[in-house]
């Protein structure tokens, strides 16, 4: 399985859109630039027909080393969360 990366989503705007590449390249980074934004104002990014984007808190636990066992404090932080839409599932499922 490959790994599709910016510059493979890039290339494909510019495939189908007809832009040029470094067009397709500003356009694709406005947008994740555009979620990144939403996320750090505490907002929840929702794309139609793709999934939605949202922030979890996550409490402080203790964690433990798989190498060693030893115990470690993990502090608290926020993380992305990804929801992919019921379309995106369905189409994913019945490729």
């Amino acid at each position: 399985m490959k790994t599709i990366t910016r510059n493979d989503v890039a290339d494909q705007i510019f495939a189908e859109v007809g832009l040029s590449r470094r067009d397709s390249a500003e356009i694709l980074d406005m947008v994740v630039d555009e979620i990144r934004t939403e996320l750090q104002k505490g907002k929840d990014v929702k794309l139609s027909s793709f999934g939605t984007f949202s922030l979890r808190k996550k409490k402080a636990r203790i964690g433990r080393n798989p190498k060693t066992g030893v115990e470690a404090a993990i502090s608290p932080r926020t993380v992305i969360s990804f929801k992919p839409s019921q379309l995106l599932r369905k189409k994913v499922n019945n490729m």
